[in-house]
């Protein structure tokens, strides 16, 4: 199968030897997203929930990059730095997936790139 890279300005560059999204046949492999505004490259606000839809936001424009949205997600992974904030994904992700909602990891880690407190990655499924 032939790999297509996706990538769009309404996201952040890709910070490393990484594409922004991959796609092989109708699966689409988006690449973890931190809170970075794609217009300055900067991190966003020191709130939580601010952090957290800028995520959600570039997820669903490598989504719409890729002929998708966040509605063909069938895997989610969220890397928090503090797991209190875990809440607050769920309150947030519910807010950008329709029910049925994809399958979904949370994992605990000790750091993220450029000290962001939130990290997703995903996986679409286009028919």
């Amino acid at each position: 199968m032939t790999r297509q890279i996706i990538s769009t300005n309404d996201a952040p560059q890709a910070i490393g030897t990484y594409s922004q999204a991959v796609r092989v046949g109708p699966t689409v492999y988006i690449s973890g997203q931190i809170p970075l505004d794609p217009s300055n490259g900067q991190m966003v606000s020191s709130d939580i929930e601010i952090e957290i839809r800028r995520v959600f936001d570039n997820l669903s424009a490598i989504a719409k990059a890729a002929g998708g949205s966040l509605k063909h997600a069938v895997r989610v992974t969220v890397y928090l730095t503090d797991l209190a904030n875990f809440a607050k994904v769920n309150e947030v992700m519910a807010q950008y997936f329709p029910q049925p909602w994809p399958a979904r990891a949370a994992i605990g880690v000790a750091q993220l790139p450029r000290s962001a407190r939130v990290e997703i990655d995903c996986i679409l499924h286009l028919d």
